[in-house]
């Protein structure tokens, strides 16, 4: 009967259809819902965590609190890192990296680091660069409209009982210093004035570095860290219909050829299977009821 063999056909057409409209629609469902997540970015790494010995920028900032006893404000000044990290893609290159040093001559910021890498067309330009902290959010709002930024972050670290163990390791270091300098009007051996002098380089040293420490926190050293890296790069564009379209198609056609060729697979291996079974008399052997 034609019309029976018809209808079976219509209906297995039918099913194997479903499927293939199911592995498409999630693909394209896909397509739509991991575009806005995450940054598909190729310098996706802080440049500056690999380098070493960058200058470290402090500030400081008067806190007003009320003592509640004597019911009167009083100052203290809390030192503190600020920074932010800035990463940013451009197809313009040299106009963008003008802009940027036009913004820091502009701001009075200061360049403690730059690094330039690779050719052209896929240049990179990496600046840290020290911004006074009243500033500092004003020099962040114009680098944020360099280029198409990627990636951005701004971190305040206080470092205010750091300042206060240096300033406290400095004032031990000074009065033994002392200590030891006046030891060296006694009398005795050469061997203890060799001794003795040797601890007083080694304290002086110290000191030294200490004082280099210390200098970061001056008044007049004060800034706040921006760190900026320039990626050049052609921007990315919004995908359109069509091709997400002709995405999801053809990533249906590829897995959805791998499912009815692995259900092919199963069912020849299944129907294999049942033809030994029945000419070993497997089936009728377990099919068969022990007699009684």
């Amino acid at each position: 009967m034609p019309s029976t063999y018809k209808q079976r056909f219509a209906r297995l057409i039918k099913w194997l259809s479903l499927p293939f409209l199911l592995l498409f629609f999630f693909r394209l469902l896909y397509g739509y819902l991991s575009s806005g997540t995450g940054i598909v970015y190729d310098n996706n790494t802080n440049f500056f965590s690999t380098v070493d010995n960058l200058r470290k920028n402090y500030a400081s900032e008067k806190i007003m609190f009320n003592n509640v006893q004597q019911k009167a404000e009083v100052a203290t000044a809390q030192k503190y890192e600020k920074t932010a990290t800035v990463k940013s893609k451009t197809a313009g290159f040299e106009k963008d990296e003008t802009a940027v040093r036009a913004a820091t001559r502009r701001l009075n910021g200061v360049v403690q680091y730059e690094q330039s890498l690779g050719n052209k067309g896929s240049r990179e330009l990496h600046l840290l660069i020290g911004v006074a902290p009243v500033l500092f959010d004003s020099f962040y709002a114009v680098i944020r409209d360099i280029g198409t930024i990627k990636a951005t972050e701004v971190t305040k670290v206080d470092k205010t009982n750091e300042y206060r163990k240096l300033n406290a390791k400095k004032t031990s270091l000074e009065k033994t210093l002392a200590s030891l300098e006046e030891l060296k009007s006694k009398s005795g051996q050469i061997s203890d004035y060799v001794s003795l002098h040797d601890k007083i380089l080694e304290i002086e040293t110290q000191l030294q570095e200490l004082g280099v420490e210390l200098g970061d926190f001056n008044t007049e050293n004060e800034f706040c860290t921006v760190r900026f890296s320039l990626y050049e790069g052609a921007t990315e564009k919004a995908i359109g219909l069509l091709p997400r379209i002709k995405t999801a198609l053809e990533w249906t056609i590829k897995y959805y050829a791998i499912f009815i060729i692995s259900l092919f697979v199963l069912c020849g291996a299944a129907f294999l299977l049942l033809l030994i079974m029945d000419r070993l008399n497997v089936i009728k052997a377990i099919l068969k009821k022990p007699e009684a």
